[in-house]
């Protein structure tokens, strides 16, 4: 765990945990979005003042996508896991499973990478690229994933792996806005089933 030291006005130093600090920046952007998360939201969530969360993080653009390290490394690991499954359909189950898991286990729900991308304006560009480029990487793990799997004869000849993992994109991104929406862990696993079952693999 790391601690930093900086010094406030008066020369008196001030002591926080980066780490706590951090997630608990992740919480608000993960509740609020890059755009709607104010600097007054962030510092009093974090304990620490502007100049402190200037020292520690940069601007408000580098605590973000140092929260959205976080976010990936600690609530999206399963995506990693999913990937090593020996069949394509244990891929987009691990995937589906993994998403449903972390909307019932987690609070906030939704996605923060769904929400962060969709409300950027126009001063928020450069956010709204940084996740859509991370999620692009995801795309092209999975993509590079289902086409092995195509390879190796878990699809038939008339399935599109990149058809196929932009739908399974979209019903990951659609769970998670709708939990965030206050769906009912049931509906939720409504939506994982009914994907497995139509799911066009072994």
């Amino acid at each position: 765990m790391e601690t930093e030291v900086l010094t406030a006005h008066r020369g008196r130093p001030r002591e926080f945990c980066v780490d706590n600090a951090l997630a608990a920046a992740l919480r608000v952007f993960w509740t609020k979005g890059y755009e709607g998360a104010s600097l007054t939201d962030l510092t009093e969530a974090m304990g620490i003042t502007r100049p402190s969360l200037y020292a520690a993080f940069g601007n408000k653009e580098a605590l973000f996508r140092k929260a959205l390290d976080l976010y990936e490394h600690d609530k999206l690991a399963y995506v990693g896991h999913a990937l090593t499954a020996p069949t394509a359909r244990g891929v987009a189950e691990r995937m589906l499973r993994g998403a449903l898991d972390l909307q019932m286990g987690s609070d906030p729900k939704g996605c923060l990478g769904v929400i962060s991308s969709v409300s950027c304006g126009s001063e928020a560009q450069s956010i709204k690229a940084e996740v859509v480029a991370r999620q692009e990487s995801s795309y092209a793990a999975l993509l590079r994933r289902f086409e092995q799997a195509k390879a190796d004869g878990d699809f038939a000849d008339h399935i599109d792996p990149a058809g196929l993992v932009r739908y399974l994109t979209a019903v990951g991104q659609g769970l998670c806005i709708q939990a965030g929406n206050g769906a009912p862990a049931e509906d939720l696993q409504r939506i994982v089933e009914t994907t497995l079952d139509l799911w066009p693999g072994r």
